[in-house]
């Protein structure tokens, strides 16, 4: 299939997978993902060229925000943590392409259409640890509350993954999981998406929403560490992304003439702008 629309949430997960098979072709690769390919066909470069106004913010954002990740993944299991449970997991690949202990168990969340075709396409390939897959829509929550108390009794130290599923949520949601996850004493940590309220505006822009009008942003709290901290969970460390960016010295997709001023903007505004968004570890209060 080459249609580039996006008819379902879950289409995302092309666009994501497209981007970590192209970070994968670059020969200072931040990490390797040979199985993001498989999974794309001809949907992913076709929703990106559909996008040209976005896809270098994108872009970037799946490439650092991977990285991010992998990096928090592998610290919390050398901590201690046995059980990764991802989210709304889309064509994630962590499983088969990080290396990790073979006693860890990870546990894949999604749409039945999202697990059945990721089953059926990685059926040949061998994950590094012990992984499991549920087809659920998060939205039953008498299933997920389920799922969640199964999943805490098989557990010790369980640390909760859903990477590039909150935006998509109404606050609502969030604070119906934020509770679910938080009655669940073993799932100690919970990895999750961080956008500053300054990015709303680009976020809610006219016409990136009908472009994604079947999957659009809902997740705007006016501060966001204030929320999760309400439900019980506080921010126990962020990464931001442009901050993670300069760091490891790959280019900004920001216009030339942005990257030309950006030297002389105050130190306070160039502090802002480098926290604009990221991913955090939260933790239980």
């Amino acid at each position: 299939m080459t249609d580039a629309s996006i008819k379902h949430v879950s289409d995302t997960a092309i666009w994501v997978a497209y981007f970590r098979a192209e970070e994968t072709k670059r020969h200072d690769a931040l990490f390797k993902d040979p199985f993001a390919e498989k999974l794309i066909g001809a949907r992913g470069e076709a929703i990106a060229k559909s996008m040209p106004a976005t896809s270098e913010y994108t872009r970037q954002n799946v490439v650092i925000r991977t990285y991010i990740i992998d990096t928090f993944i592998r610290e919390l299991v050398a901590s201690g943590v046995d059980t990764v449970i991802n989210l709304g997991a889309g064509l994630d690949t962590r499983p088969y392409r990080m290396s990790l202990p073979a006693s860890v168990r990870w546990v894949e969340v999604d749409y039945p259409h999202v697990i059945e075709m990721k089953s059926s396409i990685l059926a040949s390939e061998l994950p590094s640890v012990s992984l499991e897959r549920v087809s659920l829509d998060l939205a039953d929550k008498d299933t997920r509350r389920t799922l969640f108390s199964r999943l805490a009794s098989q557990s010790k130290r369980a640390v909760v993954l859903t990477e590039g599923v909150l935006p998509y949520l109404t606050p609502e949601d969030v604070s119906s999981l934020a509770a679910d996850l938080h009655a669940e004493t073993r799932f100690e940590s919970w990895i999750c998406d961080y956008m500053s309220p300054e990015t709303y505006k680009y976020l809610a822009n006219p016409k990136r929403m009908e472009r994604m009008k079947n999957a659009p942003f809902r997740f705007f709290p006016p501060n966001p560490f204030e929320f999760f901290t309400s439900l019980g969970w506080s921010c126990s460390e962020i990464r931001y992304i442009q901050k993670t960016t300069e760091d490891l010295g790959r280019p900004s997709p920001l216009p030339w003439f942005a990257r030309l001023m950006k030297p002389f903007f105050p130190p306070a505004v160039r502090e802002r702008l480098s926290k604009m968004s990221g991913y955090m570890i939260l933790r239980r209060v």
